[in-house]
């Protein structure tokens, strides 16, 4: 390794130093490039303690009466905010007050945080951001990533192509239902020539939408914190992109994040988790995301927490250096709105009819030979494996002549996002992929 890689300044030093003291497991998780990440006290942490001053030159913002300069074009479709709220920077960590509630948003929806000790959420801008920012906090080349073989094709450019990691999956379902006994075993496998992994779980899964039971929940917790007990060091990344569309087809799912189960567990175990408003809140665009460490060890997790935080608010400043003011407001009023849970329970309720229809439609038995089904019940989307055709010659073939875009994700296997499916129309889409499969068949 070069002697850049190695070098640090003297705050990153100071950080490393206390790291290895409280947590020596959590300093052997970090890169190369996380060890040598701070948040400099440049000009935002001067303009922090300038804040309030009489007189402020320290920002580079514009100001007029002592609020951002603003075009009235610009603003006029935001008038409920002000200047300040929707053209500002914002933290490198994101606003206090939208951090604040998302922590809030946490315990409500996952009982088992209740007690635990995990920071206080990082804005980030969307899930895809935070993945890139936990990768460069934690990855160097060649570090073995573990997460299934039905996975979203984003991580291999963000962790393999921008990193140089690698990615070893395991066989996602066996005999319908989630392969955890071959998680473990992978798990076990990779740990006996690597002291550190980094595991990936994503759920409700993308492509497949599935949730683990809680029996498979507590199965996959129990093969990590077994294997941090043997002493391999363990970053585990849960992607909660979908977090909160449990539609329970076929028998009730775990209805929270098993970030919950793996926090404070045992000290080689650090649990990030990654969400967003992006789904949650039906705000794509906005980019909005969170980042929520778990330590492994209760008693050093204060300062712990403090060099993570600083660490990651340096990632985000190197980068980005935040993300945008208007979209955390946006989020943060929604989030105080007395109306927004009845308003989620109404797009849920739109989501769960239609993966209802399409889990009818789908499993007809006119369609057995065409494909089979793979489990599913959240989120977005659901998958079939195809039978006597190759996916992508299907894809395109219902692209070029039945008006039918989906996604092959391997030679076998089409995803469905049903969330951007009317119910009329479920019934016609695997109609259509039924004929095609039969055209197929009778041309090639």
């Amino acid at each position: 390794m070069s002697s850049w890689q190695e070098n640090v300044t003297p705050i990153a030093k100071e950080l490393n130093d206390t790291l290895k003291q409280v947590s020596p497991e959590t300093f052997a998780l970090l890169s190369a490039l996380g060890r040598r990440l701070y948040f400099p006290k440049g000009i935002l942490s001067q303009s922090a303690e300038a804040k309030g001053k009489r007189f402020n030159a320290t920002i580079g913002i514009a100001t007029e009466q002592g609020a951002p300069m603003a075009l009235p074009s610009m603003q006029k479709p935001i008038a409920g905010l002000s200047a300040a709220d929707a053209f500002s920077y914002a933290p490198p960590a994101g606003r206090a007050g939208l951090r604040e509630r998302w922590r809030e948003k946490l315990l409500a929806e996952n009982p088992s945080l209740h007690g635990k000790v995990f920071s206080l959420p990082i804005v980030t801008s969307a899930i895809t951001h935070g993945l890139a920012v936990v990768a460069d906090l934690f990855m160097d080349p060649g570090d073995c990533v573990i997460m299934p073989d039905k996975l979203w094709g984003n991580y291999r450019l963000t962790f393999e192509v921008r990193l140089g990691a690698k990615i070893h999956t395991f066989p996602f379902y066996q005999d319908g239902k989630l392969n955890t006994a071959g998680f473990a075993q992978t798990l076990a496998e990779k740990a006996a020539t690597h002291e550190k992994l980094i595991v990936l779980l994503n759920f409700p899964n993308n492509p497949t939408g599935y949730m683990p039971t809680v029996e498979e929940a507590q199965a996959l917790t129990e093969a990590l914190v077994a294997q941090a007990k043997r002493g391999t060091r363990l970053l585990v990344i849960c992607d909660d992109a979908y977090f909160g569309l449990f539609y329970h087809l076929g028998g009730p799912s775990i209805t929270e994040s098993i970030f919950g189960l793996l926090c404070n567990r045992h000290p080689n175990l650090l649990a990030v988790k990654l969400d967003g408003a992006t789904k949650e809140l039906f705000v794509w665009g906005l980019r909005c995301g969170f980042l929520t460490f778990g330590p492994g060890d209760a008693g050093s997790a204060k300062q712990v927490l403090e060099i993570l935080d600083n660490k990651t608010r340096g990632a985000i400043r190197g980068v980005i250096s935040n993300s945008p003011q208007l979209s955390q407001s946006l989020v943060e009023q929604a989030l105080a709105s007395s109306a927004i849970s009845d308003e989620r329970k109404q797009k849920f309720e739109m989501l769960r009819e239609r993966a209802q229809k399409v889990d009818t439609i789908a499993r007809r038995e006119k369609y057995h030979d065409a494909w089979d089904v793979y489990p599913f019940n959240s989120g977005y989307f659901m998958c079939i494996a195809v039978k006597g055709v190759d996916a992508e010659a299907l894809r395109k073939l219902l692209l070029e002549k039945y008006d039918v875009g989906l996604i092959a994700t391997s030679p076998t296997d089409i995803r469905v996002a049903f969330s951007c499916l009317e119910l009329d129309q479920v019934e016609p889409v695997f109609q259509a992929v039924y004929d095609a499969i039969q055209e197929l068949r009778r041309t090639t």
